[in-house]
């Protein structure tokens, strides 16, 4: 790894899987990767902070998710699922257990998708929690507008996550923009290996948006392993160090990259 990372330095979205906990009918079970396997690629990173997101395994049974951050410890929050309907009481717990955001979907085996996001968003934004939405950004210029009406912040994932990588001047980038520029989205530069077609090791063209991203707004940029890479396990998975050496590219000093590790996150997840 060439990259030194900053102190705070931290992961903004990764998934724990156990084999002894049962997947949802239908959803897609990478294998076993539990949060032990996590803290050792943390280590080796010399990553301080982590949010771990909810899998589709587990549709809205945060179970695996609330034990992952117990075991992670200091420095562990979460971005969870929960279906209409969700009492309060469950909200509260979830809170307190340090969830701070709801997890939307709209790919292949998502639990939320945009129909009950409104009223969803509604529920939990009183509890602090922010919208972590992941879709296919060739979809942006027709949600804009409702992304646009939802309260506080939220969180785009993976560059915007184009199935087919687009040009930076292509409308879907340009609405993704403007959705940065409402001051209130965070972007995750994570898991370009999952939609580049250009491919390992530079990923030109999932990087090409990436640094557009950067230097239009690098104080709500944020970074992400997206480990374990449920869908790149074949034939072997990506490098996590390499992946983190992506941001030398991406956001070429020192100080961009400090934004992007540490204190974009400090701010977003309310680390103190």
């Amino acid at each position: 790894m060439k990259l030194r990372v900053p102190a705070g330095a931290t992961d903004t979205h990764m998934h724990v899987y156990e084999a002894a906990a049962p997947a949802a009918p239908g959803t897609f079970m990478p294998g076993h990767f539990p949060a032990s396997g996590y803290r050792a690629m943390q280590k080796r990173l010399g990553l301080e902070r982590v949010i771990v997101v909810q899998p589709n395994a587990y549709a809205d049974d945060n179970t695996v998710t609330l034990e992952a951050m117990k075991k992670i410890g200091k420095g562990a929050k979460g971005v969870a699922v929960v279906k209409p309907g969700v009492t309060d009481a469950e909200l509260e717990r979830l809170t307190q257990s340090g969830i701070c955001g709801l997890r939307i979907m709209t790919l292949h085996g998502g639990t939320l998708g945009f129909d009950v996001m409104d009223s969803l968003m509604a529920r939990v934004h009183p509890f602090g929690w922010h919208a972590n939405i992941q879709l296919d950004g060739r979809e942006l210029p027709k949600v804009e507008a409702q992304i646009k009406r939802l309260p506080g912040r939220f969180v785009i994932d993976h560059t915007g996550k184009y199935l087919e990588p687009v040009l930076p001047q292509h409308e879907s980038f340009k609405s993704l923009m403007r959705l940065v520029d409402t001051g209130r989205c965070w972007v995750k530069l994570s898991a370009p290996y999952e939609t580049s077609k250009t491919g390992a090791p530079k990923y030109e063209d999932v990087g090409r948006l990436a640094k557009a991203l950067v230097k239009h707004a690098p104080e709500r940029m944020l970074w992400a392993s997206n480990w374990p890479h449920p869908s790149a396990r074949e034939p072997r998975p990506p490098e996590d160090a390499e992946l983190l050496d992506l941001l030398l590219d991406w956001a070429p000093d020192d100080k961009t990259r400090k934004k992007i590790l540490s204190d974009n996150p400090a701010e977003l997840y309310s680390f103190r």
